[in-house]
């Protein structure tokens, strides 16, 4: 008995011994031209062209107190010049990507670098005027995603839907691409052609559509009177124009005495702080916008401008906020619904609750979004990853897109009548209602 164990005792040792021979062979066939084991052929480590530490004049370059910090990035960007397949390197594209991965180092999704070309595009959609299919999109979602086409768009005459995810761009799938990747590349110079894969709910296929890009020259502020003589008003974005043609839009709609005021936030991803100020300002008479809590705890107040046109309480007012409603639609919805001066309708925001800075950076490199504060409302409630609640709650399903129906809209002129009526306000609305 003691020799049949110790026999197979013996065996397993062997067998372990074998599998640590594969499993060795395995890591040393990975690690031998690097490390040159003694005995094995052609296994010497590779010949490093020249020292890979900071040069004097590399050293000169780096402040005193940061030259250990950055001795190892100045050892790569040595290795990678001396040592790398494909030679000249991009010493400019070099740069950026150490900027681009800065910014990643933080963890904070909204902080990032762009550079000179998605930093032109980002720039030019805030100033009203780009190049592109022409649709809203929401950037937050694994796909990009159609929120709205803008009306008579190329997007709009091509057949795109709001609810249409982009998964594939000229034939390259989108799967594992940044959606607001995705969004650079849809964009693009007027008359040329992209080629868009479409995942659209309820479709049996994926669907292909061949859009022409063309010059897209939209108002980031507009507005109408409806029925009843309630005035409507639309923001698309918080930009470098959004003020003016706002208050535009209000001298002409004041002018014709309201009897409510509808203000539709949904799918307005955000802009400027300084603008999402002047707009709150126009129908706030006084009081705080917001509160900026920075990271040294200190905070930053930012109070109403005065002189707003349509500050009058007698005129009672509604916000419509959905789930793309973000950034700075969240912090005047949020100081109008603080402030009692309106009632948000819709679904809960998207919840963004910080705010970033875009600092442009020297010799035409781009430029960093930084997040430089969260931010609360004038009641101090924050909503960052939480959203604003609506005091009215109303749905809208893609059958309603389909249907040109606009239940939310529907659900802000009921709660503007019941507001006129001094009759109390549902917490809720149906999907569809008939518009009063």
């Amino acid at each position: 008995m003691n020799k049949t164990l110790k026999y197979i005792a013996t065996t397993l040792v062997v067998i372990v011994l074998v599998l640590g021979s594969f499993a060795g062979g395995f890591v040393t066939g990975h690690l031998a031209p690097y490390i040159g084991l003694p005995g094995i052929p052609n296994s010497q480590a590779p010949t490093v062209s020249g020292p890979a530490t900071a040069s004097p004049d590399q050293q000169s370059a780096t402040p005193k107190e940061y030259q250990a910090l950055f001795s190892p990035f100045w050892e790569a960007w040595n290795l990678v010049h001396k040592n790398f397949v494909d030679q000249p390197l991009d010493d400019t594209a070099l740069m950026r990507g150490a900027i681009s991965g800065m910014m990643q180092a933080l963890g904070d999704k909204h902080t990032t670098y762009m550079d000179p070309k998605n930093y032109k595009e980002a720039t030019a959609s805030l100033d009203g005027e780009y190049e592109g299919i022409g649709a809203y999109v929401d950037t937050t979602t694994e796909f990009l995603t159609i929120t709205s086409p803008i009306p008579d768009s190329p997007a709009e005459r091509a057949g795109l839907q709001a609810g249409d995810q982009i998964v594939g761009i000229d034939g390259k799938t989108m799967k594992g691409t940044i959606a607001e990747v995705a969004r650079t590349k849809v964009l693009g110079p007027e008359g040329t052609t992209v080629h868009l894969t479409i995942l659209r709910k309820g479709a049996d296929k994926l669907l292909e559509f061949d859009v022409v890009r063309a010059k897209i020259t939209m108002k980031s502020a507009t507005g109408k009177m409806l029925d009843n003589n309630i005035a409507y008003l639309q923001i698309t974005t918080f930009g470098a124009k959004t003020t003016p043609e706002l208050t535009d839009a209000l001298k002409e709609l004041m002018a014709k005495k309201p009897k409510g005021i509808i203000l539709d936030l949904r799918y307005n991803g955000g802009g400027f702080l300084q603008t999402a100020v002047e707009v709150a300002s126009q129908f706030i008479a006084k009081g705080v916008v917001l509160y900026e809590k920075h990271g040294d705890g200190t905070r930053t107040t930012y109070d109403i401008m005065p002189g707003g046109m349509a500050t009058d309480t007698k005129i009672p007012m509604v916000v419509l906020i959905n789930e793309g409603s973000a950034s700075a639609s969240e912090i005047v919805a949020g100081a109008l619904q603080d402030s009692g001066r309106a009632k948000l309708v819709g679904v809960t925001s998207y919840g963004k609750g910080s705010v970033q800075l875009w600092l442009p950076l020297t010799g035409d490199n781009g430029a960093v979004r930084v997040t430089i504060a969260r931010w609360l409302t004038p009641k101090e409630h924050t909503i960052n990853e939480i959203g604003l609640t609506p005091d009215v709650v109303a749905k809208m399903t893609q059958e309603d897109f389909k249907a040109k129906r606009d239940p939310q809209l529907d659900a802000a002129i009921a709660t503007i009548q019941s507001l006129l009526n001094s009759t109390p306000l549902p917490t809720s609305m149906p999907t569809s209602i008939p518009t009063p």
